[in-house]
């Protein structure tokens, strides 16, 4: 970061493992309690066993798992991993900053979750990885919107599209792959984090998500009063 500190206007949130919380699987991850649900989760962790070291090739991992869910019923599936289970306080922060900030989801997770997290809170905008469903069944067919280990490729045409500065924003994360977003951003906030690397990275660190808008008030304050002088 440079050494002038703007003003954030946007709170981009981490998905897996951040707002969202599926504890009985590897990483917290969309992709694990999708796997679960759906009936494959043997196939999807030898997936990910297969493919976590090969970091070029993760555009083939989201192919291949998504592939797994051929044919299963997507009513079947969101039945079991709807409504997503939060982390404590993320509905209480939400309510406090939407006034304020623009907010939304960056997550290399799954769309069905990402998007249903969108409208359950109210959020601006979530980019997530797709996969498809047509006539209430899974295609096997899949998009991949954001890497997991270039996340911050994905943050910097978020800001190009939605027209923000990077140093606008807040980023909110837990792991290790989160760490190149929060190197780029205004203010970087570990939740939980997963790694004391992470916790280096970050220009806070917090347990309970109720914390949040009290920081980024903080953090606004001396800019917005300097504005006013």
């Amino acid at each position: 970061m440079g050494s002038v500190r703007r003003a954030i206007t946007t709170v981009v949130f981490d998905m897996d493992g951040t707002l969202v919380r599926y504890r009985d699987v590897e990483f917290e991850s969309s992709w694990g309690a999708i796997a679960v649900a759906a009936g494959v989760s043997d196939r999807s962790e030898a997936l990910l066993r297969e493919y976590l070291p090969r970091r070029e090739d993760y555009a083939e991992w989201v192919a291949a798992d998504a592939a797994l869910l051929a044919g299963v019923s997507y009513a079947r599936v969101a039945g079991r991993i709807l409504p997503a289970p939060y982390a404590e306080g993320v509905e209480a922060a939400v309510r406090a900053l939407r006034a304020r900030y623009s907010l939304g989801i960056l997550s290399s997770g799954v769309d069905i979750v990402a998007d249903w997290v969108r409208r359950d809170l109210g959020l601006d905008f979530a980019w997530a990885n797709r996969i498809h469903v047509r006539d209430g069944v899974f295609t096997g067919t899949s998009e991949m919107v954001v890497s997991l280990w270039e996340k911050d490729v994905a943050m910097r045409c978020l800001a190009a599209e939605r027209a923000i500065s990077l140093g606008e924003i807040c980023f909110v994360g837990d792991h290790m792959n989160d760490i190149p977003v929060m190197r780029i951003v205004g203010m970087a906030v570990a939740a939980n984090p997963k790694d004391p690397a992470v916790m280096e990275v970050a220009d806070h660190v917090i347990e309970r998500f109720d914390d949040l808008p009290r920081l980024i008030e903080d953090w606004n304050a001396p800019r917005e009063s300097a504005g006013t002088s």
